[in-house]
C-alpha cells in the first residue's frame, strides 16, 4: 500500500475568532493540508510554531501585545533547523505595511476579503518557498522587490518567450495590471495582451499574472525597455 504524501501543516493566527473559524472551514475540505493550531496574538503563535512545527502561517498584522510584523520577524530570525512560511493575511491595503511585512521576511501578503479563493493555492505555493502577492498589492510589492535587488540569478536560464510575450510581461513587472493598460502601452487590442500573458505563463510554468509579475522582476525584465 502506497504512503500519502505529507499534508502540508498550517497554523492560523488572527484575534478574530470569527475570521480563524472561516479560515478553519476553509481549510478542513482539502486533503493535501491540515490545520494544526490556532492563535489570537503573536506570542501564542511563536509558541505554536514551536510546538506544532507548522509550514506555513498564517499571520494577521494587527494583534494585541506581539503584533504579527514582530512575530513574523521572531519566525525568521529563529535558528531551530525547521523552515516556517508566514503569509500575511490582513485588511490592509498599505503599502508601508507591504515594506514591513516583507522587511520582516513574509513570503506573502494577502487581502482577506478580496483573496479568500487563492488561500489554498497561496499555501500551496507558500509550503514551495514561492511568493504569493495580492493583485491589489502588486504594483508596490514588485517595485520593493526591484528597490531592495531581490533577484535571482540573472544568467540563470529562463523559457525562451516571444518578444511580444517578454514585451507584455516586462509591463506587469513594472505594474501595469490590467489588460488594457497594457494594450494601451503597446498599441495591440485586450484580447492580445490576454494571449500573451497565458502563453508565457504556460511557458514559465506560472499559474496566474501575479507570479508572472514576480518570475519577470526576478529575470530583470522590469528594466528593460519597451
Amino acid at each position: 500500500m502506497t504512503t500519502p504524501p505529507p499534508r502540508t501543516r498550517v497554523l492560523i493566527a488572527d484575534d478574530n475568532r470569527a475570521v480563524r473559524l472561516g479560515m478553519r472551514l476553509q481549510l478542513d475540505t482539502v486533503a493535501d493540508i491540515v490545520v494544526v493550531g490556532e492563535a489570537g496574538n503573536g506570542a501564542d503563535a511563536l509558541t505554536a510554531v514551536r510546538t506544532e512545527r507548522p509550514d506555513v502561517v498564517l499571520m494577521d498584522l494587527q494583534m494585541p501585545g506581539i503584533d504579527g510584523i514582530e512575530a513574523t520577524r521572531r519566525l525568521s530570525a529563529s535558528d531551530d533547523g525547521h523552515r516556517t512560511a508566514v503569509i500575511v493575511m490582513t485588511s490592509f491595503a498599505v503599502d508601508d505595511y507591504v515594506r514591513a511585512a516583507l522587511d520582516a521576511g513574509a513570503i506573502g501578503y494577502l487581502l482577506k476579503t478580496h483573496d479568500s479563493h487563492r488561500l489554498v493555492d497561496a499555501i500551496r505555493a507558500a509550503s514551495r518557498g514561492e511568493a504569493i502577492v495580492s493583485s491589489r498589492m502588486l504594483a508596490p510589492v514588485l517595485r520593493e522587490f526591484a528597490r531592495r535587488g531581490r533577484i535571482v540569478d540573472p544568467h540563470a536560464s529562463s523559457p525562451a518567450l516571444t518578444p511580444a510575450e517578454l514585451r507584455v510581461a516586462s509591463l506587469l513587472a513594472r505594474g501595469f495590471t490590467r489588460n488594457e493598460e497594457i494594450a494601451a502601452r503597446l498599441h495591440v487590442s485586450a484580447h492580445t495582451v490576454r494571449s500573451q500573458l497565458q502563453s508565457a505563463m504556460r511557458k514559465t510554468g506560472h499559474s496566474d499574472r501575479t507570479q508572472l509579475a514576480l518570475w519577470a522582476v526576478r529575470q530583470r525584465l522590469d528594466l528593460e525597455d519597451v
